[in-house]
């Protein structure tokens, strides 16, 4: 710091060398004398530029350390040394110029030490220079009718359930209020992402809406994308306008076709889609400055983004590319901030960009399904759909938009309508794979299990986008068991060779990779020896528990709602689940559930329940699967008959014991038969997997 100083010191002093006599005899300055009698044109520029150098650096000294008035010691120097200091600094040190207004001086010194932002107009015009530069050819004359743009963030067609946005998984919906739940929802529910660790710790979900039209009687819980931020293209990409970004599932895993399953006609009609048209005739003009304001949003920078597309929006209101360019700028600052009102904001903005005069067909229907998107992650289910059938209206022809509102209407419970959508698809264009499977899924939830598995076999043969789903092939072969059809295995096996399930035998759709997987345990494997003899030693006071609040009367016990039965009755009594406990229930049975509320593996299991089940004569349990290898689930025998009851897992098949505890992992098939002549009463605990660790079960979400 000090040489700095000194040489700051030593600018602002008058020089005075020592004279010496010339050869005339008369005395002059020893620089005169050196210059043979006169200062060189050289030699002045040289004093000028050290001068200059020396002002650079003082000023960011000055600046730094607050020393003194950056602006009167410029002008102080350029009345000693009588020369434009600013006309130097423009013609040798234009580099330093950051603020854009023609020279250096104390703004410029700000923005180069980090105190200030670099003005929104000066970030503009880099990013225009730049595109220059990369991409000379990218304004099209006026009366081009295509707008330049370019398939870089073409996002993935709707899959089979939900479109909904790529936000990192650390995003925390709003709470749904009052929107309607979900069709096929019961308390297994889950949120995951396809049951992969999150990076970060997630708070409890409030949002019914983020989970999908999932646990249809006899259904797993659905899959959920992993949700991941959307990948910004490298930083040498051509700024390219917005492409009509096609619906992405939030909660189903993006589906990746491979080429060679794909019918040759289907892939030459994907290579021949058509580059969507955003830009009408006057925004053509302005191309360049709305790729520079879209290189911004590209390049990850989403703050100078927002304040370019609203520095556009401002002298060009009218124009919907501008607008909707804002929108997907508060779209990604959303994602980074985490912020709820800030994706609301962009919203609105979609909205308003469509309903803008000029608006393209494509910008109309690229915005509007944008916002479909962001309202159905917001659990705006109803505003969703709403914006769904304004696209249908605007694009009847539009098979796609009409699939994505029956998936709308599944998600808000009303799957009568979703039938009549899907009808009308089927009408217009039969062969359509998308509105198959879901058809066939409705009719399998209605229980019409012969009719539905043409519909759900044809749907997945095509091989049309949104069908290549683990959930189609669990219902298809279901639905060929419950037929007594073999060739269920098949389907399975090719869900199995698509990625979808662990194994033939282990079917759940909800996993975290390499996880020991075996159908039966002991005890001593899963490592809980504790809690398994803490229930075999009390399993009387248990039992005796579970007797007194059997009777019909107290209505506690109430039937399986998951269509799994075959025929019989089956009773089920929950303390509790997803990790909560029941308190209403333990109330009833105070014991029992003290007994437990030492063991976190048990009580804390997010993706369990832990209940008591109870089986009459004659019941049959079709072959099924949980929704999780995250668990593993241990029986307690409390009053079992002596004959007639067992349960098949794989296939090792079992008998319980009363006060002998049986574990297995259910998501591997099993079934169950009680063909006794008296009730089967037992006690089921589910536990983590012993091989996740602490933060793996503070942050899987709940099942």
């Amino acid at each position: 710091m000090a040489p700095r100083k000194n040489f700051r010191n030593q600018a602002k002093k008058e020089v005075k060398p020592a004279a010496v006599v010339n050869k005339n005899g008369v005395k002059v300055e020893a620089s005169v004398a050196a210059s043979g009698g006169g200062f060189s044109g050289t030699k002045i520029f040289t004093w000028f530029m050290v001068l200059a150098l020396l002002g650079v650096w003082s000023s960011v000294a000055v600046v730094w350390f607050d020393l003194v008035d950056y602006d009167n010691v410029i002008a102080e120097r350029a009345k000693e040394f009588r020369f434009n200091f600013s006309e130097v600094l423009q013609g040798k040190l234009s580099a330093y110029d950051a603020d854009g207004d023609g020279d250096f001086d104390v703004e410029d010194a700000k923005v180069l030490l980090g105190l200030k932002e670099r003005p929104v107009s000066v970030l503009l015009r880099e990013a225009k220079e730049e595109s220059a530069v990369k991409e000379p050819d990218a304004v099209p004359p006026p009366d081009d009718d295509v707008d330049g743009s370019q398939n870089t963030d073409v996002e993935s067609e709707i899959q089979a359930a939900v479109p909904l946005p790529p936000i990192s998984d650390d995003f925390i919906p709003d709470d749904s209020r009052d929107e309607a739940t979900h069709p096929y929802e019961d308390e297994n529910n889950a949120i995951d992402t396809k049951g992969e660790l999150v990076e970060k710790a997630q708070p409890q979900q409030t949002l019914e809406e983020s989970k999908q039209y999932n646990n249809q009687p006899g259904s797993p819980e659905t899959k959920e994308t992993e949700a991941e931020s959307v990948p910004e293209p490298e930083a040498d990409v051509e700024p390219e306008v917005e492409s009509v970004p096609e619906l992405e599932a939030e909660f189903v895993p993006e589906l990746k076709e491979n080429a060679e399953d794909q019918p040759k006609d289907k892939l030459k009609e994907k290579a021949k889609k058509k580059k969507p048209k955003l830009l009408n005739k006057f925004e053509k003009t302005i191309k360049t400055e709305i790729d520079a304001a879209e290189k911004l949003r590209k390049k990850g920078k989403v703050e100078e983004a927002v304040r370019a597309f609203e520095t556009l929006v401002l002298q060009y209101p009218q124009s919907p590319r501008c607008r909707y360019g804002k929108a997907l700028a508060e779209d990604g600052l959303a994602e980074k901030m985490l912020s709820n009102d800030m994706l609301q904001k962009a919203i609105g903005t979609y909205k308003e960009a469509s309903e803008l005069p000029n608006a393209t067909p494509d910008l109309i229907k690229a915005t509007l399904k944008k916002r479909a998107e962001r309202q159905q992650f917001l659990g705006r289910m109803r505003g969703a759909l709403a914006t769904l059938e304004k696209l249908v209206q605007i694009f009847p022809e539009d098979m796609a938009l009409k699939n994505d509102l029956g998936v709308a209407h599944l998600l808000i419970g009303d799957n009568n309508s979703a039938k009549r959508v899907y009808e009308e698809v089927l009408a217009t264009a039969p062969s359509d794979g998308f509105a198959k499977v879901h058809y066939g899924f409705i009719l399998k939830s209605e229980n019409k299990i012969a009719e539905s598995i043409p519909f759900l076999r044809d749907g997945l043969e095509s091989g049309d986008p949104g069908t290549d789903d683990g959930r189609f092939y669990f219902h298809l072969g279901d639905a060929l068991q419950r037929m007594g059809d073999d060739s269920a295995y098949k389907w399975y096996e090719r869900g199995h060779q698509r990625g979808h399930f662990a194994s033939v035998w282990q079917r759940s759709l909800y996993n975290v990779d390499g996880l020991k997987a075996q159908p039966w345990w002991t005890p001593k494997d899963t490592g809980y020896m504790d809690l398994v003899k803490t229930l075999e030693r009390n399993w009387r006071i248990i039992r005796d528990e579970a007797q007194s609040v059997m009777d019909k009367t107290t209505g506690l016990f109430v039937p399986e709602e998951e269509n799994l039965r075959e025929k019989g009755e089956w009773g089920q009594f929950t303390l509790w689940q997803q990790g909560k406990k029941a308190g209403e229930s333990c109330r009833s049975v105070p014991k029992t559930c003290g007994l437990l509320e030492r063991y976190p593996e048990a009580t804390g299991c997010k993706r369990g329940q832990i209940k008591f089940s109870v089986m009459q004569p004659g019941t049959h349990v079709w072959p099924h699967t949980g929704p999780t290898n995250c668990r593993l689930r241990m029986h307690l025998g409390l009053v079992i008959p002596k004959t007639g009851c067992k349960i098949r897992c794989t296939n090792d098949t079992r008998a319980w014991e009363e006060g002998k505890v049986l574990i297995f992992d259910d998501s591997f098939e099993h079934e169950v038969w009680q063909d006794a002549d008296s009730y089967r009463l037992i006690f089921i605990v589910d536990v983590w997997h012993p091989e996740l660790t602490q933060y793996q079960r503070q942050t899987l979400s709940p099942i």
